[in-house]
């Protein structure tokens, strides 16, 4: 595991596919599901993405666009487009789930004579938690990959796949569309003049990628710069001078935080573990110690960040339920 892949261990597509229109102009869909991260896909056409805050981006054969929520978007045929705009999401457009039936809803297909119509594919992501809430914050509020690269080849067997109704489907969409996340990030962080965080481009480096390998594959354990250093193979001078320059912060003082990422997503889970488990799952002998290093970098006692959390998760399941 490293610093960028455990970042998407809870960003899954599970079901979230908002699915795939083709569209004749003029048309106007509009996601307001407030999913925090969303993946379009054209796999034929153009349209262009409209989000609050930002500029229109335009969108070509191949192209892939990257929305971080939970603001509403469209995706138009053009700029001003006279269609009357398609709410879309996962509950709300689906015609066999009570949405639209309109003619440029979801799932309606184009007349197969049009050859100007656009085919676009889309899936939501839910991002909960303090690990998922550190990839969104490296992210701007749209980006958009072009055709090519890994990412073009993924999108290949995604349009493969919308192109037939086959048992397991909506399993293998869900999984390419986890694959297209990855290879559309990973291709932006990637693309001359970008500013991927310090630590995805840290990874390059053979020493501290090492290093933070390590920290992430056994983030519990009892480490020291001199045992961190051993592992990696340089002495603790290297190790500590490398990791600072690349890094931005000495690798205990990254351990901490890293740490209390995980802390504060097993305290917001549903699960019933005791202050003191929890302090143990992330490396620290005893609950005090634990609480003091939580309260330093949250600002908050464990305790509280707790109560916090579940009070959040009760105001949502009251909303969801009117």
């Amino acid at each position: 595991m490293d610093a960028f892949g455990d970042l998407f261990r809870g960003v899954r597509a599970q079901g979230s596919l908002f699915g795939s229109s083709t569209l004749t102009a003029p048309w106007s869909l509009r996601f307001v599901d407030g999913a925090p991260l969303t993946l379009c896909t054209v796999i034929d056409g153009a349209g262009w993405v409209v989000a609050e805050g930002g500029p229109p981006e335009h969108l070509s054969p191949g192209d892939t666009v990257i929305v971080r929520g939970p603001a509403a978007f469209s995706f138009v045929d053009e700029i001003g487009t006279t269609a009357e705009p398609v709410d879309c999401g996962e509950f709300c457009a689906v015609p066999d789930l009570g949405g639209t039936t309109h003619r440029l809803g979801w799932n309606d297909p184009a007349p197969e004579d049009d050859a100007g119509a656009t085919t676009l594919v889309v899936g939501a992501y839910p991002v909960r938690g303090e690990i998922g809430r550190r990839l969104l914050d490296a992210l701007p509020g749209v980006l958009r990959v072009g055709p090519g690269g890994t990412a073009g080849a993924v999108r290949d067997l995604l349009a493969a796949e919308v192109a037939v109704d086959e048992p397991g489907q909506q399993v293998v969409l869900d999984r390419l569309l986890d694959w297209m996340l990855v290879c559309s990030l990973r291709e932006w962080f990637d693309r001359p003049g970008g500013t991927p965080p310090a630590w995805y481009t840290a990874h390059r480096d053979p020493v501290v990628g090492q290093a933070l390998r390590l920290l992430h594959a056994e983030p519990a354990a009892p480490w020291t710069v001199a045992s961190l250093a051993a592992r990696a193979g340089v002495s603790r001078a290297t190790l500590a001078k490398r990791f600072g320059d690349r890094v931005g912060e000495p690798p205990l003082s990254y351990l901490t935080h890293w740490r209390m990422t995980l802390a504060a997503d097993l305290l917001a889970g549903r699960e019933t573990a005791t202050i003191a488990e929890v302090a143990r799952a992330v490396g620290y002998a005893d609950a005090f110690g634990f609480s003091a290093a939580f309260k330093r970098v949250r600002g908050v006692t464990p305790s509280a960040f707790r109560r916090s959390s579940l009070d959040g998760d009760a105001v949502l399941e009251v909303a969801s339920r009117a």
